[in-house]
């Protein structure tokens, strides 16, 4: 089986150097810049633990040159998305699977769920471009529970979780979506193959559309954030209308905000992904995590008050900082 890490950062690391240590596929990396000269020169390198993990791999940046694939894994970050939705044409064949080990909702969530139309989510694929060019018949869904990071490129640092949760966006698990959960836990990742992806994605955004912005902007760890009363009452007052939406499209929570504020508060002192992202100055993933679940509400006549508050103070921020696009002129 040939598998192509489409995005070789901290999560695409992890998945490619794990896949690559075990021998049992041929893995190689789109990519450019310093992250395509260290894959050349090192090939995948992960500390996991006191363990170097270290495999030479296949790298370039012309997709043409690694031809198609069984499995395309795109962990890009959501603004590069559509970038590489034109670019991976040739490494698409009929057959081939495409991972998008992402955060956030993905662009192809919305299709088919009631009450929210045939056209694509504007604030995650405008005009439709990204369905376009990878159809939704390649897509198996994916949600990643763990977390890593890069102190250089290509070097990535495993610091916690080994889960990867698999599913077919119609529901129903595929002979291909049981090959392709079997080569993963071969490869050591402890992985469930659901039967309601769309569920498994909308239960950690749950989790993370308020975490993720409000630590952006403050710059405080996860328990930092609970541990201030208004805050965490804020947070749990955006997350009820997240709960809302999610019960009228068929992702419905059971878990109250206190239950999941008390697994949050496991995390610890922990740094949300949006808040390495606005360190390192990189853009932030805002449309995916906040901007999608209030245009859903608004699509379903939901009232979202403490959502769209969140949406716009860290909107402004990002584009303060330079980590959101401007808004345009109208």
């Amino acid at each position: 089986m040939k598998v192509c890490i489409v995005g070789a950062g901290a999560i695409g690391g992890f998945i490619g150097t794990r896949l690559a240590v075990n021998g049992k596929c041929e893995v190689s990396a789109l990519a450019r810049g310093a992250t395509l000269q260290a894959l050349s020169t090192h090939g995948w390198r992960m500390q996991q633990g006191g363990e170097l993990l270290q495999s030479p791999t296949l790298v370039s940046d012309k997709p043409d040159e690694l031809g198609v694939q069984d499995v395309v894994v795109i962990a890009v970050k959501g603004p590069a998305l559509a970038t590489v939705a034109q670019s991976i044409a040739p490494l698409l064949g009929k057959e081939t699977i495409v991972l998008p080990a992402m955060n956030g909702v993905p662009w192809w969530f919305s299709q088919d769920l009631p009450g929210l139309g045939e056209r694509p989510l504007e604030s995650i694929d405008s005009g439709g471009y990204i369905a376009a060019h990878i159809p939704v018949e390649h897509v198996v869904g994916c949600v990643v529970h763990a977390s890593a990071y890069t102190s250089e490129p290509g070097f990535v640092h495993h610091k916690m979780g080994q889960g990867l949760i698999i599913g077919e966006p119609q529901g129903a698990a595929l002979a291909r979506t049981r090959r392709l959960g079997a080569l993963l836990t071969d490869a050591g990742f402890d992985v469930t193959v659901s039967s309601n992806i769309r569920y498994d994605i909308w239960y950690k955004l749950w989790g993370n559309i308020t975490m993720n912005p409000i630590s952006a902007i403050t710059g405080a760890t996860i328990d930092k954030i609970l541990d201030d009363p208004l805050l965490k009452e804020f947070c749990s007052a955006a997350m009820r209308e997240a709960a809302a939406i999610g019960k009228r499209i068929g992702c419905e929570v059971i878990q109250s905000t206190e239950d999941r504020h008390a697994v949050t508060r496991k995390l610890g002192a922990f740094k949300s992904s949006m808040l390495q992202d606005v360190e390192a100055k990189r853009p932030i993933e805002l449309d995916s995590i906040v901007g999608a679940v209030q245009e859903m509400g608004l699509r379903l006549g939901m009232h979202t008050p403490n959502i769209d508050v969140l949406l716009g103070l860290t909107r402004l921020f990002g584009r303060v900082h330079g980590l959101y696009p401007q808004a345009t002129a109208s």
